[in-house]
């Protein structure tokens, strides 16, 4: 006697209607992402989308940005992404973040070195290790804390870049302290030179506001504990 599921023919399989605009979906996401692994990164996308999660997919396509010396696979798109599968909380765990920097198939070799760069345990600050994720990019306070107000900002792409000052103070100060050789006071000194501005902006801080000031590094860019740190993981890769 024949099992109840056996297939004689193509007309006995069931397609369910909704599997082409999926295929269709996952498709244009793997285009606009790249992964360098498509079975790695196609593992993680059916996950998330099986529970409802964010996709580890980009905005749009991207190339490398021009700061890095060598490919190591982290972008401001990738940030993004992990920022929006890690954010909701204040906290994520060290778990939960390397299943989802595996997942856009990221080196982990540059993520124990960021890691270890932030002296982080079980629990992590999550806009702490953006931060750093950040500095990986910029490689020096100024262009690190550009890059992290063009991932976080509302503004349209090409836009102004602005990002609440409540947030900036807490990226800034972040690197500013594991930089190890800036003043408290200086720390405190730049941030009240912006005040005036941002009030006139109603709470927000754009880029121009900052990058052109000359106080901003008070320590050369090679100099950092963050900027070595960054760099010499970037050779390891």
């Amino acid at each position: 006697m024949p099992l109840p599921d056996t297939i004689y023919c193509a007309q006995q399989i069931n397609i369910p209607p909704e599997l082409p605009d999926i295929l269709k979906n996952f498709s244009k996401a793997a285009i606009r992402t790249q992964p360098k692994d498509l079975l790695l990164w196609s593992a993680a996308y059916f996950s998330a989308l099986s529970k409802g999660e964010c996709l580890p997919v980009k905005d749009r396509l991207e190339m490398n940005v021009a700061t890095q010396k060598t490919d190591t696979g982290l972008t401001p798109g990738l940030i993004k992404i992990l920022h929006k599968q890690l954010s909701s909380e204040q906290t994520c765990s060290k778990e939960q973040l390397q299943k989802k920097w595996k997942g856009l198939c990221l080196p982990m070799d540059q993520l124990e070195a960021l890691l270890s760069l932030g002296y982080f345990g079980p629990d992590i600050d999550w806009m702490e290790f953006f931060a750093l994720g950040c500095s990986a990019l910029g490689g020096t306070l100024v262009s690190s804390l550009k890059f992290a107000c063009e991932i976080l900002t509302e503004d349209e792409e090409g836009g102004a870049a602005r990002i609440p000052f409540s947030t900036f103070v807490k990226l800034y100060t972040y690197l500013a302290l594991l930089d190890g050789d800036m003043p408290q006071e200086h720390i405190d000194n730049f941030l009240s030179s912006l005040q005036a501005q941002v009030e006139l902006q109603e709470g927000m801080i754009k880029p121009l506001d900052f990058i052109h000031r000359d106080d901003m590094d008070s320590t050369p860019p090679d100099s950092s504990n963050f900027g070595r740190a960054t760099s010499r993981a970037e050779r390891e890769l």
